[in-house]
């Protein structure tokens, strides 16, 4: 994980689905968990999801509050 990952989840939007609009960091914990069940996408969207997955899971959220204020 580095900077610029945590960047885009703070930055990017969810391009699809019940939450299409919604910032990756945003996207609710039971959505992150049904992806950890169900398979991630491929590519670069999945591996920011994955990596939400397990910011969310370990209760780290508050690592992304300052990248949200720059």
């Amino acid at each position: 994980m580095d900077t610029e990952h945590l960047q885009l989840l703070v930055s990017r939007a969810m391009p699809y689905g019940k939450y299409k609009g919604r910032l990756l960091a945003d996207l609710p914990g039971d959505y992150l968990n049904w992806f950890a069940r169900e398979g991630f996408p491929k590519g670069e969207l999945g591996r920011l999801i994955a990596l939400m997955h397990e910011i969310d899971h370990n209760g780290l959220s508050a690592l992304l509050d300052p990248l949200r204020k720059r």
